[in-house]
Order: structure tokens, then sequence, then C-alpha cells
């Protein structure tokens, strides 16, 4: 799973500096409050892409069935 993620990233070197950069800045300075705010945001939306990428917990629908 590590070096799926890591794949992610080296394949897209100018998304992956973005998103270091914009969580590096936001964990380790405080940037003003509307800044932030879209960074904060930025953030969400690289995540919730890499996490659409990614797909890394994948269940089938047969999966689903019959674990319930």
């Amino acid at each position: 799973m590590f070096s799926k993620i890591l794949n992610a990233l080296i394949d897209q070197p100018f998304l992956a500096s973005i998103f270091i950069a914009d969580f590096a800045i936001l964990l380790l300075h405080k940037p003003p409050f509307l800044f932030s705010v879209l960074m904060l945001g930025g953030l969400g939306a690289m995540c919730m892409y890499y996490g659409q990428k990614l797909a890394l917990f994948n269940i089938s629908a047969e999966q689903a069935e019959k674990a319930d």
C-alpha cells in the first residue's frame, strides 16, 4: 500500500509538490485566516483526488454482500 502511494506521488510530481508544500505550510506556519481556509480547501480537494485515484480500500459489491 505504501509503494502504491509513493508511485502515485512520483507519477505526478507537480501535484505532489503542491500537496507537500501546502501541508507543510499549514502544519509549520500560521498563515492568515482566509489564506489558510483556501489552502485547507485545496488540500482537501487534492486528498479527494488522490483517494479516488488510488482506491486503497476498494471492495467489490460481492465482498460487501458477504460481509453483511
